[in-house]
């Protein structure tokens, strides 16, 4: 029996044009009516990720920022597994060559929540996300690593895709590289990667398992969605694991289940043959 179900927004949850298709919607309202926990677990951070869990108008949990942060859906912090601020002064000394492209994101209320320094937030594939965050981004008025005065949520980068695995390998050869943990987005099609450094073993997966084991739900009672690199440890933790057809080729070789595209209805065809169907098993 699914007692708690883990859904990547992007490419999982949200169709191609970033809606969420009618079949997914009413999937998760049937399973949540069954009394299955549902927790959207994403890369985004809780104000990024608060319009898609209203939209859904069920109980949720949020796992956002890749893990880093547990909110519940009115915004109140139940976790948190901050970056330390020597670590992430650290990463910013030893990535100088990639200043035009991070920022720092922090638990805050209100504004201040990402900040940056160059980054040029006209480049197409960040536009639409500077314009659904403007309120909470600011520029940093000196050196981005003077802004931290408390320990971040993240070091954020984002680029193209030659570029960000570059940085990855540079940042896992960093001396420092155990107190940090790196995840990494990839949409090959646009030429574009987000790469997050986190706390050192920070990761959906792992407080995916975390906040199972605190409801008493064994892994085998755990179903998980997704589609992309920073779902790994999700999906490796979960009873039962299920990819998109949309999800990038490496995940399609792990052994996890398959479904259909976020277009063509995946997640609710794979919470009906999974989390609905009495008996199914992994």
């Amino acid at each position: 029996m699914i007692r708690l179900l883990a859904i990547d927004i992007d490419g999982t949850l949200l169709d191609s044009r970033g809606q969420i298709p009618q079949a997914h919607r009413d999937a998760v309202v049937e399973a949540a009516g069954r009394g299955i926990d549902i927790a959207l677990a994403t890369g985004r951070s809780f104000h990024f990720s608060r319009p898609i869990a209203d939209a859904l108008s069920v109980p949720l949990t949020l796992i956002v920022n890749n893990g880093a942060v547990v909110k519940d859906r009115a915004g109140a912090t139940e976790w948190r597994h901050l970056l330390s601020r020597d670590a992430a002064h650290a990463v910013l000394a030893g990535t100088r060559a990639y200043e035009d492209s991070v920022a720092i994101v922090f638990d805050r209320p209100g504004e201040r929540q990402v900040m940056f320094e160059r980054m040029d937030w006209t480049h197409p594939n960040r536009r639409g996300y500077y314009e659904k965050n403007k309120a909470f981004i600011a520029e940093a008025p000196a050196p981005l690593a003077e802004m931290l005065t408390e320990d971040p949520v993240q070091v954020m980068f984002n680029g193209h895709v030659e570029p960000m695995r570059a940085l990855v390998a540079a940042l896992r050869a960093l001396p420092i590289a155990g107190q940090f943990s790196v995840a990494v987005t990839e949409y090959a099609q646009r030429d574009f990667s987000l790469v997050d450094v986190n706390g050192a073993g920070c990761s959906k997966g792992s407080t995916l398992a975390r906040w199972a084991a605190s409801r008493g739900w064994a892994r085998d009672e755990v179903m998980a969605v997704g589609d992309n690199l920073n779902d790994v440890e999700m999906l490796d933790f979960a009873g039962t694991a299920v990819v998109m057809a949309n999800a990038t080729g490496a995940l399609k070789t792990r052994g996890y289940h398959v479904t259909g595209s976020n277009d063509e209805g995946g997640l609710a065809t794979a919470i009906r043959q999974h989390a609905l169907c009495p008996g199914s098993k992994f």
